[in-house]
């Protein structure tokens, strides 16, 4: 009995060295600057910026590669934050991008024209459908950033846009207009 303890033991001691070691040699440091940028985005992770994600289009950010107005999502307040926090001047959006939207939108599936192909869940670039191939599918509207990816690829275009209903939940107060003319923010 004693003998199995000691072993166990021996071996918690020899496993909690190497999980040390590899914890010291292999440890990735992530750049708090890429941190920041990523937070001021708002991660719908649609791709408008030509950028797989937010976190990628956050690294080119900090790392000179991209501009800070490619996201029309985040629209000119996402903007003026990141020239702010960049030390920058404010810039409009631009236009190759996209256009920014008035209202958030999520989108529907009409289910009673749904063919189950899955097209519309292998565009989703946060998982917010549900459903089986050959099966009817459906939206996860807490989830749904409405960056419109699963739109194009349904062959039969059973996906609508649709605004996201105010409730108490996702109510926020307005943001002042921003107007961005020659650089400066009004």
């Amino acid at each position: 009995m004693l003998t199995a303890i000691l072993s166990l033991a021996g071996l918690a001691i020899i496993f909690g060295v190497i999980l040390g070691f590899a914890a010291v040699h292999f440890r990735v440091e992530s750049d708090p600057v890429v941190d920041k940028i990523d937070a001021l985005l708002p991660q719908t992770q649609c791709g408008q910026c030509t950028y797989p994600g937010c976190r990628p289009y956050a690294e080119a950010m900090a790392s000179g590669e991209a501009d800070i107005n490619q996201c029309p999502p985040g629209g000119e307040q996402t903007i003026v934050a990141l020239a702010d926090l960049l030390g920058v001047d404010p810039k409009p959006l631009n236009p190759e991008m996209g256009e920014v939207k008035e209202e958030k939108t999520v989108v529907i599936i009409d289910e009673d024209l749904c063919i189950g192909c899955t097209l519309c869940i292998q565009a989703c670039p946060v998982d917010a459908i549900l459903g089986a191939a050959k099966q009817m599918h459906t939206i996860i509207e807490e989830e749904c950033t409405g960056c419109n990816l699963c739109i194009p690829p349904c062959p039969v275009e059973c996906i609508y846009i649709v605004p996201v209903k105010k409730s108490i939940q996702n109510w926020k107060w307005p943001y002042p207009e921003v107007q961005i003319e020659n650089g400066v923010a009004e």
